[in-house]
This record gives C-alpha cells, structure tokens and sequence, in this order.
C-alpha cells in the first residue's frame, strides 16, 4: 500500500490526530543529545497519531526533569533517563511514589568500553582481550587513545590503565584533548582500515558508522569500578564497563490517567546498536531528529507495532499510509 514520504510524515507530525479516543494533554521531556529526541520523536508521534494525545515536548535535563517533578509534578514522561547520572533524587521519588520506571528504553543501556575495529579482531582474534592488546601492543598501534580530561570515563580509564600497567607493555596513553579530536581518530584509523585502541561509548554515530569490537577487560566488578570512579584512588582495580541503565520513566498520576499510552511506553525499547545506527544516518544525511523518527517508523513498523494495542496500531498505519 501507499506510504507516507519523510515529508508528508512530518507534516503529519504537526498535526493533531482526528478525532478519536482523546487521551488528553500530555508533556514530555527532550534532553540535550540526539538518540534522546530521536526517542521523544517516536514517543510523540506514536502518542499524537496512535492515541490522539496533545503532547507538549519540554526542552530539559536529567536533573532538571527531576526537580520539576519532584516541585511540579510533572512533566509526565521522561525519557532517556540515565540512571547512574540521576542521583539519589530520582531514588527518592520512586520510594515516594510520585515518578516510576516503565521501561529500560535501550537495550542493554549505554555501552562503554574500550574498542578495536572489528576488521583488527578478525585478523588477529588475541587483540579481542585486554591480555592479547598488551602481549601484542604494535597490533594496535602502540597507543590508547583516552577520553579528554574532564570526562568521567578518563577518570575510569586513567584508573584501569594504572591498574593494568598498560604502558609497561609499550603503549603510549594519548590523551585526547575533545570529544572531537577522539572521534576523528577513530574515523581516520577505520577508514584507512589502521589500528586504533581506545575508549568509546554508545549509543553514538561513531559506533553507529564503523563496525567496532570490544576489547574484554574481564569480569565486571562492581566495587572495583565504582572505586575507579574516584580521581587517583590509592588502589585501583582492573573491571569491565557495566551497561549503563537507561529508563523511560512516568508519573504516577499519568499512569493513571492514562494507562494505555502508559503501556505502551513500557514497551517502546531500542537496541543501542539499533539507535547507533539511526545516529550514523542522522549524521550521513544531515537529518533532524524529527526526520530521524520518521526514518524509524518508516522502516521498522515490525518492530513497533509490537508497542502498540490494536486500535492504536490501526490509527497508527493509517497516518502512515500503510
């Protein structure tokens, strides 16, 4: 049948949905990076034309949110609320029952981690470890490339590559001096298939362009990283990266209000590789995060029209001309 073009979709975006089963207003958040308004996009548009909601996007953060939530109740849904950067605050609120969990809405979370292009792994399988990286350090260059001063994961990287004696076993520490200047490293090394090790984290167009392998530090130790966690701890320890948990979160009086569109936001879940990938082809196509959306829906109706009940699923095809 018939589809909508990118266009014709936005546009429909900016429109109401006809009449049907009003679910009312309803505001959610945008924080400040991309794979989260590509979130708040689909959310809207699913909420707008699946469920005839009036959705107000409020430009925010993660600790904004949830002060206005804890001071104002509201806004109704957060999305891409990353846990380990929330604090005790968000804790309290769900033990007051004012704000709750409805999904995990990146699957695993965010990725962290240090990485080798995977065409380096597939020639030399040894480099897949953090032992085969350090007995064959010319294989990837003889350098890590570390995060810039300032960020939390050069706080965690400094601390593992003292734990591990990393550049005992001949590799130099570069620190990068912006985010910048670490991506266009790993770009120009990939691109002119080179070695490059160092520290990335998804999702990102970076891990969405270039096909990366993770480098395994070994067992997740969760004391030992959160002692990692600490500039220049006397006794830092060698653990992998968790997977940082990524919630959609509501409020309770949204819930009950509404309990369908509640519902469907516990099961709206990307894959992180899967939301890597949209940001690559945000970036390759100098797309918005609202075209971006649309991209999503466009091709992955097998996906979320899992998400939906039935009568919204329906509204839903129809607005895209399927």
């Amino acid at each position: 049948m018939r589809k909508l073009t990118p266009v014709a979709l936005l546009c429909a975006m900016s429109v109401p949905a006809v009449a049907q089963a009003e679910c009312g207003e309803v505001s959610i958040t945008e924080m400040g990076w991309a794979s989260n308004a590509v979130v708040t996009g689909v959310a809207k548009f699913i909420m707008e034309q699946g469920y005839g909601c009036d959705v107000t996007v409020v430009p925010s953060d993660t600790v904004p949110a949830v002060t206005s939530v804890a001071e104002n109740g509201e806004p109704d849904i957060v999305t891409e609320l990353w846990l380990n950067s929330a604090g005790e605050a968000y804790l309290e609120l769900e033990e007051q029952g004012k704000i709750e969990r409805v999904a995990e809405v990146l699957d695993p979370g965010g990725v962290e981690g240090w990485w080798i292009p995977t065409y380096l792994a597939e020639e030399h399988p040894e480099l897949t470890t953090i032992e085969g990286v350090m007995e064959n350090p010319e294989l990837v260059g003889s350098r890590f490339h570390n995060c810039p001063s300032g960020w939390g994961c050069r706080v965690v990287s400094d601390n593992l590559i003292e734990a591990l004696d990393l550049e005992e076993s001949g590799i130099e520490v570069f620190n990068h001096g912006s985010g910048e200047t670490l991506a266009s490293s790993m770009a120009s090394a990939v691109q002119s298939e080179e070695p490059w090790f160092g520290y990335y984290w998804g999702p990102t167009v970076p891990l969405g362009k270039y096909d990366m392998t993770r480098v395994e530090l070994g067992e997740y130790k969760p004391e030992v990283h959160t002692r990692n966690q600490t500039q220049d701890v006397e006794n830092p320890g060698v653990s992998e990266f968790p997977a940082a948990t990524i919630l959609t979160s509501i409020t309770t009086d949204f819930k009950e209000r509404q309990p369908e569109v509640a519902e469907m936001l516990s099961n709206l879940t990307f894959k992180t590789e899967t939301m890597s990938q949209l940001l690559a082809w945000m970036d390759s196509n100098n797309a918005s995060a609202e075209e971006a959306a649309v991209y999503y829906l466009s091709n992955n109706s097998d996906e979320w029209s899992s998400w939906l009940n039935d009568s919204a699923r329906e509204r839903l095809a129809a607005a895209m001309g399927e």
